[in-house]
């Protein structure tokens, strides 16, 4: 007892409102001791939670792994379809004779698979500035299904074999405008089926206003056709030539006009037999008109009589009155070279036909749009091998 009255006196007032009887020696149990069962229960939880962190340490060490491992895959998938982008790219270039290197962009993943198959499902070629007669295309654009490798892939490709092919070819208004028109004509979109052509020619030392329409069509499979109407030639606002097998110059509304309004120069063409005889006018009224006064003007202020004097033909004109040109403000000269202009020589500044450049396989042009920006050609064809094996298709054609 003294031992324990001891034990219990050592101990703080705090200490002592905490204390427990021990049922078993009859003294005071200390709550701090260890025969306290909390701290075991705390061991096991702490030992469950270390297992668990310990586990999903290692699921996040395997699913960075397996994800570096995948990007490896993916990266080494993408290198080698770029490197097999690149020789064909070269192959394409030797087998069509291309000044410059085409892009190739392969599709489909995993890549690899592909290549040990020796097939490719879909690849997109596109060649930019493709010489074709006298035009450039400005972009050829391709899409390649099933295309079969020959060679130890990827890094050996000798060649290939496009078995399908669509897309498209454009010949752009801007290429036109600075390869045929040496920058004095325009080309633009008429119809989906047509253009025009708006610019200046030079003539006699003088630029004349150039204006006409082409309709666009196939020649054959491979090339496109252009149909040249409706050519004339602008000599200021006075007259207008039109080139053909009844080539004519004509008054133009404003100039048939101001004839109209001036006496001495409506009495000079009025004064040419053949004049009645192109414009319809009736020859009773022109000797009346030539005498009196009134009677011109009534004859020239009759409905109709400017639209007539616009029918009047100048050349024939000039041949009885070759001092008319003069007085209506053309030059002489410039008369005698455009009637000198034929239609052919003005179609062949505006021809825009072309022929695709000859490849191996089988390129066919399908249709044709006129767009906004150029003539579009649509092709389709199949069987077009490049590389090693159009040499050895050539090899074995002789």
């Amino acid at each position: 007892m003294r031992s324990s009255t001891r034990i219990a006196s050592d101990r703080s007032p705090n200490d002592q409102e905490y204390a427990v009887p021990d049922g078993q020696s009859g003294g005071w149990a200390d709550p701090y001791g260890d025969d306290d069962p909390q701290p075991s229960g705390r061991r096991r939880g702490s030992r469950k939670r270390g297992r668990r962190f310990k586990s999903l340490r290692r699921l996040v060490k395997a699913g960075i792994a397996v994800a570096v491992t995948l990007a490896f895959l993916v990266l080494g998938d993408r290198f080698a379809v770029m490197f097999a982008e690149r020789k064909t790219e070269d192959q394409l270039q030797k087998s069509l004779h291309l000044e410059a290197a085409p892009q190739v962009d392969i599709d489909g993943f995993p890549f690899l698979t592909q290549v040990l198959d020796k097939r490719i499902d879909t690849a997109h070629v596109t060649v930019p500035d493709l010489a074709a007669d006298r035009v450039s295309l400005a972009r050829v654009h391709a899409t390649a299904h099933d295309v079969r490798l020959d060679g130890e892939l990827p890094s050996h490709l000798k060649g290939g074999t496009v078995h399908s092919l669509d897309g498209d070819v454009l010949l752009s208004f801007e290429d036109l405008d600075r390869e045929l028109g040496a920058s004095q004509v325009e080309f633009s979109r008429l119809s989906p089926g047509a253009i025009k052509a708006d610019g200046q020619v030079p003539v006699a030392g003088q630029r004349l206003g150039l204006h006409a329409e082409a309709r666009i069509g196939r020649s054959g499979d491979r090339g496109v056709s252009t149909d040249i109407s409706r050519m004339r030639l602008d000599i200021g606002d006075v007259a207008v030539f039109r080139p053909g097998r009844d080539a004519g110059l004509q008054l133009t509304p404003k100039a048939a006009r101001a004839v109209a309004a001036e006496r001495d120069k409506v009495r000079a063409m009025l004064a040419v037999p053949l004049i009645a005889e192109r414009a319809g006018i009736d020859r009773a009224q022109i000797r009346e008109a030539m005498r009196s006064e009134s009677a011109l003007t009534r004859l020239t202020g009759s409905p109709g009589f400017v639209g007539k004097l616009m029918k009047v033909n100048l050349f024939d004109v000039v041949a009885e009155q070759p001092d008319l040109p003069t007085k209506l403000g053309i030059d002489p000269k410039l008369l005698g070279a455009v009637r000198g202009v034929t239609k052919p020589q003005l179609a062949d500044r505006l021809n825009l036909s072309f022929q695709l450049p000859k490849t191996p396989g089988d390129i066919r042009i399908q249709r044709i749009t006129v767009e906004r920006d150029g003539i579009r050609a649509h092709l389709s064809g199949g069987a077009l091998p490049f590389g090693d094996t159009t040499a050895a298709r050539a090899a074995g054609g002789r």
